[in-house]
């Protein structure tokens, strides 16, 4: 008996994949520039921690309403395009299987071969080949609101949940650079974790991440510092 053959392809992650990388990311920078901006500006212990647990509820409940409204406008066009393509179907069944006929063609099969195959597709599931091959509508990739909504808000909290604990822990007066020090890091990790778990290898995911977060802490630290009470 010939070994199984088992492949193993990161794009079944892609929905919720983007939407935790999209919510931790968010949830480090967000909080940790609101942190580090509070306390750029000599503010205490307690208006940094207030500021930033504040960012966390509003930002995880902004994620939430954010993705699942997206992806809802996604999924509306989705499901308007099959109903289009259903209505076709049932009311020019000739056409449409000229239709997909005419895709294979174009990916390099033989006419003949082109007809015989979109008439096989189409006997078992004639809507799914069409959603497939004409409309790039797969099981894959299919928009699914509640699950991109749930996983951006609870990667969204657990990132800004990394800032917070620092500045809850560091020195008063090391706030800031800690925090920027440790999100930063986080942020390497996620680029790290988030390429892995997609297939991507190596820095580029790290150094896409780090990059812009620095960016974001950067400028958030100089508004601070230009707008505090102390020099």
């Amino acid at each position: 008996m010939a070994p199984r053959h088992l492949e193993r392809h990161a794009v079944d992650r892609i929905g919720w994949l983007r939407a935790a990388v999209l919510g931790a990311n968010d949830g480090i920078v967000s909080t940790a520039a609101l942190v580090v901006g509070v306390a750029a500006a000599a503010q205490g212990r307690s208006e940094v921690l207030l500021a930033g647990v504040a960012g966390l509820v509003a930002g995880a409940f902004s994620m939430a309403a954010g993705e699942y409204v997206s992806v809802s406008s996604q999924a509306d066009t989705e499901n308007a395009d099959l109903a289009r393509e259903r209505a076709e179907l049932a009311t020019q069944p000739e056409f449409e299987r000229q239709e997909l006929a005419a895709i294979y063609v174009a990916r390099g099969l033989e006419p003949a071969l082109a007809a015989q195959v979109a008439d096989q597709l189409m006997a078992k599931d004639a809507l799914g080949a069409h959603a497939r091959d004409e409309l790039g509508i797969s099981s894959i990739t299919t928009a699914r609101p509640i699950q991109a909504a749930v996983t951006s808000a609870l990667t969204f909290a657990t990132g800004a949940a990394i800032p917070l604990m620092v500045a809850m822990l560091a020195p008063e007066t090391r706030i800031a650079p800690l925090v920027a020090i440790a999100s930063i890091l986080a942020l390497a990790v996620l680029g790290a974790l988030g390429g892995r778990t997609g297939g991507a290898a190596g820095w580029r995911p790290v150094l896409r991440v780090t990059f812009w977060g620095a960016l974001a802490l950067a400028a958030t630290a100089g508004v601070g510092a230009l707008f505090g009470v102390a020099a």
